[in-house]
């Protein structure tokens, strides 16, 4: 399957979903215009890619901010990779600087939401 990777932005996350290198992340901040518009494609990738995963899974979330609209995305993300553990090892690894508090919360947050392995990594 082929890569899908968008360079982040003033406003717009990085995202690298490139299962020939087993990279899988979304990184920095995400407060899109239109956050419907923007992780759309990601959905799509992913619900292709939950056809036929690879046999373990390791995906990165290691954002500083997002905005209301974001999260809400953020959460379908998460819940279509508690949809793909039901067919491979999936973890979910959450990255938040030390000073952090609301990113850690978070995580906490969205921890608690899923029934899939979920990591919280505190980073300098």
């Amino acid at each position: 399957m082929e890569a899908l990777i968008l360079e982040k932005t003033e406003d717009t996350p990085g995202i690298v979903l490139d299962p020939a290198n087993g990279n899988f992340k979304i990184t920095d901040r995400s407060l899109p215009e239109n956050a419907n518009g923007f992780y759309a494609p990601i959905f799509e990738w992913l619900d292709k890619y939950i056809e036929n995963p690879d046999s373990k899974v390791e995906f990165v979330f290691s954002l500083e901010y997002f905005n209301t609209a974001s999260a809400k995305q953020i959460a379908k993300v998460l819940l279509l990779l508690e949809k793909l553990s039901k067919k491979t090892k999936v973890l979910i690894i959450w990255r938040y600087k030390a000073e952090d508090t609301d990113m850690q919360s978070s995580g906490v947050r969205y921890s608690k939401l899923l029934d899939v392995e979920f990591e919280l990594q505190e980073v300098k």
